[in-house]
């Protein structure tokens, strides 16, 4: 079984503590993870199964310098998926989203990550239900179900670590077939 790559971007530190308990969970299943900054589309090609984890920053904005990041991140890097193909890729999807104070666009920057890997062709696992969440809009749901793990580190931070667990023992099969 091949490794799961595990690349995330992240502002203010929270997306890379989440990736790294990833990481610990998924143990010898999951290489380190990458902060997308410092990665290349070659470097997640290498992987059949991939995480992506991205916070919301912003009304609704993918991390990077545009919405006042503090470094590049995803809103660099996604033009470089434009060229490769993911058909035959494994990818669960992850973001983080302030659903108090961000409600008509929670966790849209996971929508946007979604679109973008979906129109290149990769499978993507790991939809979760949107129950337990109060918000009014987000670009991360479809089909009434948020396109991957959604965590609000803001206001339910106590609920992490369990919808952690549990979306894991979700993609597990599905990342370990990639």
């Amino acid at each position: 079984m091949s490794k799961i790559g595990i690349f995330f971007g992240t502002d203010t530190g929270n997306t890379r503590k989440i990736a790294k308990s990833l990481a610990k969970k998924l143990g010898d299943a999951a290489d380190a993870p990458v902060n997308i900054n410092k990665a290349s589309i070659d470097d997640l090609l290498k992987y059949d199964s991939l995480i992506l984890a991205t916070p919301t920053l912003g009304e609704g904005e993918l991390p990077g310098l545009p919405a006042g990041g503090e470094s590049e991140s995803w809103e660099e890097f996604l033009p470089q998926f434009e060229d490769a193909d993911l058909s035959g890729k494994t990818i669960a999807l992850l973001g983080l989203g302030d659903q108090v104070s961000y409600g008509d666009n929670f966790a849209d920057a996971l929508g946007i990550l979604y679109e973008q890997v979906k129109v290149q062709g990769a499978e993507i696992v790991g939809q979760w239900p949107t129950d337990g969440y109060d918000f009014s809009a987000s670009k991360a749901v479809v089909d009434g179900k948020f396109v991957g793990l959604v965590l609000d580190q803001d206001n339910q931070e106590d609920q992490t670590d369990e919808r952690l667990t549990a979306w894991l023992e979700q993609v597990k099969p599905a990342l370990a077939k990639g």
